[in-house]
């Protein structure tokens, strides 16, 4: 399993997305509390953004854990961003431990961020299309292949072939983000500057909402919608 997290707003640091909340994903890569399976989050980290005035994904990953990484920690305070995806990863096992098999991947200009498990075999896309040999990439490519602004359709249609698939993902091209729920946890937080979607909160404030299990989120900059998914008969 992984933790993960979106923000859309007005630009912040990466910084202050990522490393410097009391129960960030810093936090959370060695310590989470709403965590289901797995104790650690520490086989690789990633985040992308799109700089203010850009169309352009940006993306820095990595293989080891964001705890240790002195590089990052020194850059991110001086990366800003009004939308951000980044996550923490705790691998499956069998899968590859590879800075390509971070999340954010890239989806036909989205980045893309997946937490949970699914049967790679059920996932109808050529692995060569993947940027790593992961289940999480192959979804990745699956949405690049049936549209990321489908990522509720998709979501909904791979839960019904594999009853056992935990599929929380993240999607955004830069001006909405899309979220579902599947097997795991997602809280969402509503500021003055914008919104935050989050495997699990940040902090304790009280303005914290857990999005219920099997919705699909969407936030842009006018408002946020929260729709409940049903698996493909």
């Amino acid at each position: 399993m992984c933790r993960h997290l979106a923000w859309l707003g007005r630009p912040r640091s990466i910084a202050s997305l990522v490393l410097e909340r009391p129960h960030g994903l810093l936090q959370q890569s060695y310590a989470p509390r709403r965590q289901r399976r797995g104790t650690v989050n520490a086989d690789g980290w990633g985040v992308g953004f799109f700089a203010p005035g850009s169309a352009v994904p940006r993306r820095w990953r990595s293989a080891g854990p964001l705890w240790s990484d002195a590089s990052f920690a020194s850059v991110a305070p001086v990366l800003d961003s009004g939308c951000a995806i980044a996550a923490v990863r705790s691998a499956t096992v069998g899968m590859p431990v590879e800075a390509s098999a971070a999340a954010p991947f890239l989806a036909d200009g989205w980045l893309v961020s997946h937490n949970g498990v699914v049967d790679r075999t059920l996932l109808d896309v050529p692995a060569a299309t993947a940027e790593s040999a992961c289940d999480s990439a192959l979804l990745a490519a699956l949405l690049a292949r049936r549209g990321p602004q489908r990522l509720g359709e998709v979501v909904a249609e791979v839960g019904g072939r594999d009853p056992a698939a935990r599929l929380n993902v993240l999607a955004t091209d830069g001006r909405r983000v899309l979220a579902t729920t599947w097997g795991d946890t997602l809280s969402l937080l509503r500021l003055e500057d914008g919104l935050v979607l989050a495997s699990e909160p940040w902090d304790d404030d009280p303005r914290w909402e857990d999005v219920p299990d099997r919705h699909l989120v969407e936030a842009t900059p006018d408002g946020l919608a929260v729709t409940q998914l049903a698996a493909a008969p």
